[in-house]
């Protein structure tokens, strides 16, 4: 181990068991950001103030709009890698595919799952599909932190080798200490991303333009993920990978263009009315 080097802590991933029952930290922590991002959006929608009196839905939508989200991170973030990250191996072995407590969640393929859930939900019930994209997008931090730490108790998904007085020697990342790229993208996907959302929904109201507030979330996670990505080891054997270019990178550069023009359609939309 070098020298200065912080050993990665001895973390159980079962948390505990009941029986025959094993619960996984990974999936304890999947279950709280879920939570987190649904009592979120109950405020939200109840908080008629944000929306200038004119809240799009009663705060009770969440309840089954979590559901509906639930269904498509899961099966969304699923699917996603093992198409984008791992398809040869997975074809190989699909019976691992359900296996996700061994982790493996893509998040542009639970992103993918969750717009087509809103989009489905919204028909289902006439609510404004923007509306709640809005509220899911301000919400979505908190399964975003919850999920990098996840990723931090299951050793997956480390960072660089660095000298930095905090690197980690990670169990299965050679004897080299690298960077805890989780715990940096928890603090950027989640916390920060959440306090951006925040200001822009309490401070300048732009729940009111429906499409802001997603065209943020899009953007702002597309630059926190692409600032992560210069600190962690990329996917190893991704034919997106060159030099510096990482498969996260592709994959998230489209999300700033999408955020930005989604940002001009609600502000082009609100000068017009």
């Amino acid at each position: 181990m070098p020298l200065f080097a912080i050993p990665f802590p001895a973390l159980d991933p079962v948390a505990f068991e009941i029986g025959p029952v094993t619960v996984h930290w990974y999936g304890l922590a999947y279950m709280f950001g879920l939570l987190g991002g649904w009592l979120y959006a109950r405020y939200l929608f109840a908080n008629q103030a944000l929306w200038k009196g004119k809240s799009p839905a009663g705060k009770e939508v969440a309840d089954d709009l979590l559901l509906w989200t639930t269904l498509g991170v899961v099966l969304g973030g699923r699917l996603g890698y093992v198409l984008f990250y791992e398809p040869a191996y997975f074809f190989a072995n699909p019976m691992d595919i359900p296996k996700l407590w061994n982790g493996g969640m893509s998040f542009h393929g639970g992103l993918a799952g969750v717009c087509l859930a809103v989009y489905l939900f919204a028909r289902a019930r006439k609510i404004l599909m923007l509306n709640l994209a809005d509220v899911c997008c301000a919400a979505a931090p908190f399964g975003l932190f919850f999920g990098r730490l996840a990723n931090f108790v299951n050793g997956e998904l480390w960072g660089n080798v660095s000298n930095a007085p905090w690197a980690m020697v990670f169990p299965g990342g050679g004897p080299l200490a690298r960077h805890p790229s989780q715990l940096y993208e928890a603090a950027m996907e989640g916390l920060i991303l959440f306090l951006v959302i925040l200001f822009f929904t309490h401070v300048k109201k732009v729940l009111t333009l429906p499409g802001y507030a997603s065209g943020l979330f899009f953007a702002g996670y597309a630059l926190a993920r692409i600032t992560g990505e210069f600190f962690r080891e990329p996917h190893p054997d991704h034919p997106l990978n060159i030099g510096w270019f990482t498969a996260g990178i592709a994959y998230s550069l489209p999300m700033i263009a999408i955020g930005a023009f989604v940002i001009w359609r609600a502000r082009k939309n609100a000068a017009a009315a």
